[in-house]
């Protein structure tokens, strides 16, 4: 009897948690942390929103629901990516 081969993992990036300090992304085994201070526009959005982010290439996420996209390099050192929107 030959059993079926597993399927791909569909799961790339995971939100694992969100605080009130920030959100951590779980993606490809390593967590990413993005606090509130420089990552802004999760701040005041639902944890549905937040929770539905998709990886539509290695590397890079992209949160549908709330219209935004970053790099893994973006999230690991913000500080080399100084503009910010800015949040009326």
């Amino acid at each position: 009897m030959n059993s079926l081969a597993h399927g791909n993992n569909t799961l790339a990036a995971e939100v694992t948690n969100i605080s009130a300090h920030g959100i951590w992304l779980l993606a490809h085994g390593k967590e990413l942390f993005m606090p509130y201070a420089d990552f802004p526009w999760f701040k005041d959005q639902t944890v549905k929103s937040i929770i539905n982010v998709e990886e539509p290439s290695p590397g890079h996420f992209y949160w549908p629901d709330i219209d935004v996209d970053l790099t893994e390099e973006i999230i690991e050192h913000p500080e080399h990516f100084p503009l910010k929107v800015k949040i009326t």
